[in-house]
């Protein structure tokens, strides 16, 4: 058995332990939709909907994407079910010899098989010279090997790439999380992307470790979403979403925060938000942080959470903004002007972080790590004999530099005791 037959989808789905719908589901379970034409989806979209044909997932298979274009065809996911292809070669809509590219969203085996079985089972495709398989770089080598043997060219990227697919262009976006080598095509023109597994509506997927799926990773994965302007989600699973697809990149990203938080139901937004920062997950802090300020524009304490969040993020600018806010409503605070004087260091801006780390020195009681800032930004401005002067800093220099020369001492220790080749 190979890797891919090893794999599987772990998409989160609901359970019947009970089999209570067992002797109804013939009666309550609708037919099958079959081959559906994207346009008559999304009436009022765009008119490249029109080119776009797709199949709902069945149990052991994903949503299957087919793009028509002029002159030839392409897929995304091509799913685990023969009888899809089947059925679309029947429709007329395109013959085998048609399609040319293939890409994955990653390498799971619902997604990936029916590349395999286009290969295998239609001759034209082979005698054509194969479609070009796109994928992620670290998509299982088990498959690569497979189409290989069908004389079929791979494509690996990696993300950042645009790729054309029937005449559309693609932007390659990384998003693993899900998988290590999970990716999703976004379609700038039409604000239109497709996620496989990374968002799905009502639903996220499982972080498949054995596929190098890590919880980090995906938040990666979803933020790389949210920065798009995102109206349409075309997922691996479930419905295809027109206008609102921004709100379900949104509600995965609130699902993940849910996971780390080990809350079922409704984040609680503020202490949420001080639980993420606490775990280092700064900018899920702060999303949380605007989540609770929408909510109420007054809460002081989320202003100060996502304001010290935005200070270790590097993103000043933004961080004395909040921080002016909190000064304005509450006056002098030894924290807010020790944030704000390493905002303004963060920036380059030494001579006039040194106001706000003095103001921070003349509240009660004086924070200890302010002097150690002040010293950090009078060192940096040249003015060491002042930067020395200042005990808690120069403590700190000292013990600071004593490690790294005890850490130099090590490295050539070991480099003198390693045995010449």
């Amino acid at each position: 058995m190979t890797d891919i037959d090893k794999e599987k989808d772990t998409q989160e789905s609901t359970a019947d332990p009970q089999g209570i719908f067992e002797e109804q589901e013939s009666v309550l379970e609708p037919l099958h939709p079959g081959w559906q034409n994207l346009g008559q989806v999304f009436k009022p979209k765009d008119p490249i909907f029109e080119k776009i044909y797709f199949m709902l997932a069945y149990e052991y298979s994903c949503n299957i994407y087919v793009i028509k274009g002029d002159q030839e065809v392409s897929i995304v996911d091509p799913g685990n079910d023969y009888t899809a292809f089947l059925e679309l070669f029947q429709q007329g809509w395109c013959q085998p010899q048609d399609i040319k590219k293939i890409v994955l969203t990653h390498g799971h085996r619902d997604h990936c098989s029916g590349a395999l079985e286009l290969l295998r089972s239609y001759p034209s495709i082979v005698e054509g010279g194969g479609f070009e398989l796109i994928l992620h770089k670290q998509a299982p080598p088990d498959l690569k090997k497979m189409v290989e043997q069908f004389q079929s060219p791979i494509t690996e990227v990696e993300g950042g790439e645009t790729i054309e697919l029937s005449g559309l262009p693609f932007e390659v976006i990384y998003t693993p999380g899900h998988t290590i080598d999970g990716l999703s095509f976004y379609h700038a023109p039409t604000k239109t992307v497709f996620t496989g597994d990374i968002v799905m509506p009502h639903s996220m997927g499982e972080i498949d470790d054995k596929a190098g799926g890590r919880m980090d990773h995906y938040l990666f994965g979803v933020k790389a979403l949210m920065k798009k302007d995102i109206e349409n989600v075309l997922p691996g699973h479930g419905f295809p979403v027109a206008e609102h697809g921004k709100r379900v990149v949104e509600l995965t990203y609130e699902s993940l925060m849910l996971k780390i938080l080990g809350v079922e139901d409704k984040i609680p937004w503020l202490s949420g938000a001080e639980a993420l920062a606490t775990q280092g997950f700064l900018e899920e802090a702060v999303f949380c942080c605007d989540k609770a300020l929408a909510a109420n524009p007054e809460i002081m304490r989320a202003l100060q959470v996502k304001a010290l969040c935005l200070v270790d993020l590097g993103r000043g600018e933004e961080a004395i903004e909040v921080l002016d806010t909190i000064l304005d409503r509450a006056g002098d605070d030894g924290l807010i002007l020790t944030a704000r004087g390493n905002a303004l260091m963060g920036m380059g801006k030494y001579e006039e972080s040194l106001e706000y780390f003095d103001r921070a020195l003349k509240t009660s009681p004086p924070l200890p790590e302010t002097q150690v800032y002040k010293g950090m930004a009078l060192y940096l401005l040249g003015r060491y004999d002042e930067a020395m002067d200042i005990e808690l800093f120069s403590q700190e220099f000292s013990s600071h530099l004593k490690a790294e020369l005890e850490k130099l001492v090590q490295e050539k220790e070991g480099s003198e005791a390693k045995p010449a080749e």
